[in-house]
């Protein structure tokens, strides 16, 4: 599956689609960190995000900022990607690897319209995925 071209970070403020920095732009063929799906309701909008590898911590490691016009901004750090692998007493060197490299990523997108950042209700699913609603204004 090819990767559509990411735009730079300077076009966010022109209301781009997606914007990916840091490792989410790296992305290989694999599950890419950023994967992004919007769902439109008559008072909400939903969206979930792929991120692979990405734990919710309390150290503050992953978070997601929504701004009144729609704009979301989403914070973190993958683990995936590692070259080697430590499992049962034992050491792994990757061969073949699909996963984004490890390290920080911030992703950007906008939704459809504007929102009340106030009525966010977000969820992290242990299976990677990141999801929330969010009600439109």
């Amino acid at each position: 599956m090819p990767l559509l071209p990411i735009p730079n970070v300077e076009r966010y403020y022109l209301n781009a689609s997606l914007i990916l920095t840091g490792t989410a732009c790296k992305g290989g063929t694999g599950p890419p960190v950023g994967a992004v799906d919007i769902g439109v309701s008559k008072s909400a909008f939903y969206f979930r995000i792929a991120v692979p590898g990405v734990k919710k911590d309390p150290a503050g490691r992953f978070g997601c900022e929504i701004e009144r016009d729609g704009r979301v901004s989403i914070r973190g750090v993958t683990s995936t990607g590692v070259k080697t692998v430590s499992k049962y007493s034992r050491v792994f060197e990757l061969k073949f690897q699909q996963q984004c490299p490890p390290g920080p990523f911030t992703l950007y997108f906008s939704l459809p319209g504007p929102v009340d950042p106030s009525l966010f209700s977000p969820y992290f699913r242990s299976d990677g995925i990141f999801e929330a609603v969010v009600a439109k204004y």
